[in-house]
C-alpha cells in the first residue's frame, strides 16, 4: 500500500505547506492567547485557586478524613502571600500565562494541523493508528494535566508554603515562583501519564515485552515511589502514595497493552 499523497512535491513545495500550517497554528495561539488575556480575572482565578484554604481538594479530602477519622486532612486557610518584586511582573506574568492558556487551548487545532501537514506522506494503516496516537496521547497528558492541577499542586503548594525552619523566617512566596511550580507538575505528570503511549509504541518496534514488564514490576513501583517522592517533596506518606498510585496503575495498564499489542502483531505474521 503506497502514501496517500497522490503527487510527488517538491522541496519548495513541502516549505510552502510547512508556512501555512505555522501560519495557521501561530494565528489560532496569538488569537487564543488574546482571548484569555481579556478574561484576566477568571484565568488567574483559576490558576490561584489551590492556594485558597476552600479550595475543592481541600474540601474534598478534609470530609474523606472526617469519615475515615484521618488527621491531618482537615482544610484551613493558608497563611501564605504572594508578592510581585518588578515593575512589570505582574504584566508580563499576564501575558505568558495568557500565551501558555492559548497553546493549552489551541492544543487540539495544532495537532490536527501537523497530522494534516504530515498525512499526506503516511501509508493508510499508518494514518489510522496515528489518529488513535494523537487523540490517546492528549487525552493522558490532559488527564496528567488535570491530575497534577487538583491533586499533585494542592498538597504540594500546602506543604511547601508552611513550611519553616525556623518562626523567625516567614514565607512570602513570589507569583513567578508559585506560577513556575505549577508549570513544572503539570508538566511533569503531562509526561508521566504518556508510560502508555511510550510502551506501546516501544512494543510496535518489538523493543518492549510484556513478559520483560513483568518481570521488572516490583523495580518500577520502586521507581514509581522515587517519582512520586520527587514530585511531592512532602514528609506525608499519603500525599506520596496519592501520587504513587496512577504511576503503579499506568504500568499495569501499560503491561496489559504491551501484551495484546504483541500478540496481535504476532498474529498478523503468522497470517
Amino acid at each position: 500500500m503506497k502514501p496517500t499523497q497522490p503527487t510527488e512535491l517538491t522541496f519548495w513545495d513541502h516549505l510552502d505547506e510547512l508556512r501555512k500550517t505555522i501560519i495557521h497554528i501561530a494565528c489560532a495561539v496569538i488569537v487564543l492567547m488574546l482571548l484569555a488575556f481579556c478574561f484576566k480575572e477568571e484565568l488567574f482565578g483559576l490558576i490561584l485557586a489551590p492556594k485558597e484554604g476552600d479550595f475543592c481538594t481541600y474540601r474534598f479530602f478534609a470530609c474523606l478524613g472526617r469519615i475515615l477519622h484521618i488527621a491531618g486532612l482537615e482544610a484551613e486557610t493558608l497563611p501564605v502571600k504572594l508578592i510581585n518584586t518588578q515593575l512589570s511582573g505582574q504584566f508580563l506574568t499576564h501575558m505568558s500565562v495568557s500565551f501558555y492558556a492559548g497553546i493549552l487551548l489551541a492544543s487540539p487545532y495544532i495537532l490536527y494541523q501537523l497530522f494534516h501537514f504530515i498525512s499526506p506522506a503516511l501509508y493508510q494503516n499508518e494514518k489510522k493508528y496515528s489518529r488513535w496516537l494523537i487523540f490517546w496521547g492528549y487525552l493522558l497528558f490532559l488527564t496528567g494535566v488535570l491530575f497534577s492541577y487538583f491533586l499533585i499542586f494542592p498538597f504540594t503548594f500546602r506543604f511547601l508554603s508552611t513550611y519553616q525552619v525556623s518562626q523567625e523566617v516567614e514565607n512570602t512566596i513570589l507569583l513567578s515562583s508559585y506560577i513556575d511550580t505549577l508549570n513544572m507538575l503539570s508538566l511533569m505528570m503531562g509526561i508521566t501519564f504518556e508510560i502508555p503511549i511510550l510502551t506501546w509504541l516501544l512494543a510496535k518496534l518489538g523493543i518492549l515485552s510484556a513478559d520483560f514488564m513483568a518481570q521488572y514490576r516490583k523495580h518500577a513501583w520502586v521507581v514509581a515511589m522515587i517519582i512520586a517522592a520527587i514530585i511531592t517533596p512532602t514528609s506525608d506518606v499519603f500525599t506520596m502514595l496519592i501520587v504513587t498510585f496512577p504511576i503503579v496503575l499506568l504500568y499495569e495498564a501499560s503491561i496489559f497493552l504491551v501484551r495484546h499489542t504483541v500478540k496481535k502483531r504476532r498474529t498478523k505474521g503468522e497470517n
